[in-house]
């Protein structure tokens, strides 16, 4: 009890390390940054929004004898769960490695010779996110993006669990919503101007009850 005599309230407890953020990105918005990276940064950010994966997991944590392009897939041993996770690679992902064949002998990606170890917060990520014009927006936030795109494209909340490599669905159902909010564009389109989107529908069934009722043929044609 508080001093006011009433029961405070519970706070909702976060996976160590989550944050309650949902900023992602839309199809356009993610061209506009991938084109104003550099190619080492670009190859990065198209592989996150095509796999889900954390930097750490792609720069550091991926390597050429953890991938399998023949059967789609990638191994992380090194994962923010602790737990050792395959990655399905869609078509993106296999283009975006092809791109890195004989630029590394271990690492899939590297910049100018060497693996990529450090925290993607420097200029390069705030010069392409200021020259893309985009505001608020973090590497991790790829993340959600990726999340974000696949609830609306129809994966389920326990298929993208799978996908991406969470323990429970504790985190994964926070973008149960985006499976619905996309379809309010395509509800909009029969909103407004009534009379011209309408059918006809009473002018239809009052032709009906004057003609006499409708026959459908059946059978073979």
């Amino acid at each position: 009890m508080n001093g006011s005599g009433s029961t405070p309230r519970q706070k909702a407890r976060l996976l160590a390390g989550e944050v309650k953020r949902d900023r992602w990105l839309n199809r356009d918005e993610a061209r506009r940054l991938v084109d104003a990276c550099p190619s080492h940064l670009a190859a990065l950010v198209r592989f996150a929004l095509a796999t889900g994966c954390r930097a750490r997991e792609i720069t550091t944590g991926l390597e050429w004898n953890r991938v399998d392009l023949s059967r789609g897939h990638a191994w992380l041993n090194h994962t923010k769960n602790g737990t050792p996770r395959e990655v399905p690679l869609n078509a993106d992902a296999v283009a975006v490695l092809e791109e890195q064949f004989d630029k590394h002998p271990r690492f899939c990606f590297t910049y100018q010779g060497k693996p990529i170890g450090w925290e993607l917060t420097n200029s390069a990520w705030h010069a392409a996110l200021a020259k893309a014009g985009i505001r608020d927006f973090r590497f991790h936030d790829l993340r959600h993006t990726w999340a974000s795109w696949h609830r609306q494209a129809g994966t389920s909340c326990d298929e993208l669990k799978e996908l991406g490599g969470w323990k429970s669905r504790t985190m994964v159902d926070r973008y149960a919503k985006y499976a619905t909010e996309h379809l309010a564009v395509a509800a909009a389109r029969i909103a407004g101007d009534r009379d011209n989107n309408m059918v006809p529908l009473i002018t239809f069934l009052s032709r009906q009850k004057d003609e006499g009722p409708v026959t459908f043929a059946t059978g073979p044609s």
